[in-house]
């Protein structure tokens, strides 16, 4: 009997044809296809809630919310740029304080513990650098200072943990070719180890800088909670998630919506980041994807 061709040519070549096992539906695809369009519907219908409530103090005040420095109940004249900026400076100094310390602590697997006495070393800084917007004084220990450097603290451990991860991650193979190159130490975690990483890095800080511009409690005790706008980082501030523990509970009328409003531009300024984070994470997996 004659072996078709392309059995010949299969068994020419060693190949085995393995059955299709599969007796119905994928339903594991079907259920990851439902959990994800689940999600993207939860979000829409998040927004579509708050912005339901916000839609008064949308259609009284419109862009002019975004870029208007006043929050007065008595007059219902509101606007969040104190707090818009309290959110987008305290989680910066905060990154760039965990960043660094972060690292260390991945490389090194140690702790770093900083406790900010912001009166006694801000009042010489104030005294010497105070014609800086940054360093004006007077000096208060609640302050924007005070809660960056304590949101540095609260974000330090993902840095850490998920930094040391991806660093554990890369191949020893790596480590141990670049030493046989003659490479010192730090010439191979600067050079090789750390830019391997770089993807689990990127993936840390945005999951850190999530986490501050979201915290809650402890800015409200700590930045000290004045709606007036100043670039000082030794004065109270306000960020738009302590704006909202503190006002929510006795806001009524065009109040709440006006708060609303102001907890929509958080989750839009928070999805900003998320997508800008995610660019970022995909340009350095694109850049490091022929390393490993």
């Amino acid at each position: 009997m004659a072996v078709p061709e392309a059995t010949q040519s299969q068994q020419k070549k060693g190949v085995r044809e393995i059955p299709d096992l599969r007796l119905g539906p994928d339903f594991f695809r079907a259920l990851c296809w439902g959990a994800s369009v689940g999600v993207v519907v939860l979000i829409f219908w998040v927004v579509y809630q708050i912005a339901k409530v916000a839609w008064p103090a949308i259609h009284q005040f419109g862009f002019g919310f975004l870029n208007h420095s006043a929050w007065n109940p008595v007059t219902d004249n509101y606007g969040i740029v104190p707090f818009l900026t309290g959110t987008v400076m305290s989680s910066a100094i905060a990154l760039m304080v965990a960043l660094p310390l972060g690292l260390a602590v991945s490389v090194f697997l140690s702790i770093a513990v900083l406790i900010p006495l912001v009166e006694s070393a801000g009042k010489p800084v104030a005294a010497k650098l105070g014609h800086f917007g940054l360093f004006k004084g007077p000096v208060f220990g609640n302050s924007m200072i005070t809660a960056s450097l304590v949101l540095a603290l609260m974000i330090l451990p993902t840095i850490a943990a998920i930094s040391r991860a991806a660093l554990a991650s890369v191949p020893g193979t790596m480590r141990e070719g670049a030493y046989a190159l003659g490479s010192t130490r730090w010439e191979t975690i600067i050079g090789v180890i750390i830019p391997t990483a770089l993807p689990g890095i990127v993936a840390a800080t945005i999951l850190a800088l999530g986490r501050a511009m979201g915290e809650t409690m402890a800015v409200a005790m700590l930045i000290g909670n004045s709606s007036r706008f100043t670039w000082s980082l030794f004065q109270p501030a306000a960020t738009l998630a302590s704006l909202l523990a503190n006002q929510f509970a006795e806001a009524d009328g065009i109040r709440i919506n006006a708060l609303m409003y102001a907890a929509l531009a958080l989750m839009f300024l928070t999805l900003l980041v998320n997508i800008a984070g995610e660019t970022v994470l995909r340009v350095a997996q694109r850049k490091t994807a022929g390393i490993k």
